[in-house]
């Protein structure tokens, strides 16, 4: 199973990319996750919104791997528990199948990518900022990861 994360971003703070790193060090071979940064388009100038979001899809698309089953990250998807989190992962383990995890820029993800996805998940309720959405679910995959592997990480 192959894991990646396509984030539309501009340069992360150092904190952030510490943080990212430090979890999916911790993750075996089998859980190897891969971050895939996309160009934001430039939010300067006159260009509607609709127009900057399917460039950055076309952008998102390109960075997923084609045999990667793409779950959005959307404020509007699915509440996921880290057990679901867990439970989906173990699937996808056992069926030998690749996830993408997409992560928008400063506008959310173009609709169609998100009605192109296999599901809509988010990762709070509240807005988090992008370098902190994706630390967010570096520590939850490898929270998850720990969970599948009887590890102490998860005391819950």
């Amino acid at each position: 199973m192959r894991i990646t994360i396509v984030a539309v971003s501009q340069r992360q703070p150092a904190w952030a990319d510490a943080a990212v790193k430090d979890y999916l060090s911790r993750l075996p071979a089998e859980f190897k996750v891969e971050c895939k940064l996309v160009k934001a388009e430039s939010r300067t100038g006159n260009a509607p919104v609709a127009r900057l979001l399917s460039a950055e899809a076309a952008r998102v698309r390109a960075a997923v791997p084609g045999s990667s089953g793409l779950i959005a990250l959307d404020e509007r998807g699915n509440d996921w528990t880290t057990q679901q989190l867990a439970d989906y992962l173990q699937r996808a383990r056992d069926s030998a199948d690749d996830i993408a995890f997409a992560i928008g820029g400063a506008d959310g993800l173009d609709p169609a990518l998100k009605r192109e996805a296999r599901m809509r998940v988010r990762l709070s309720s509240m807005t988090l900022p992008h370098a902190l959405a994706k630390v967010v679910l570096a520590e939850q995959l490898y929270r998850a990861w720990s969970m599948l592997a009887g590890h102490p990480y998860h005391r819950a």
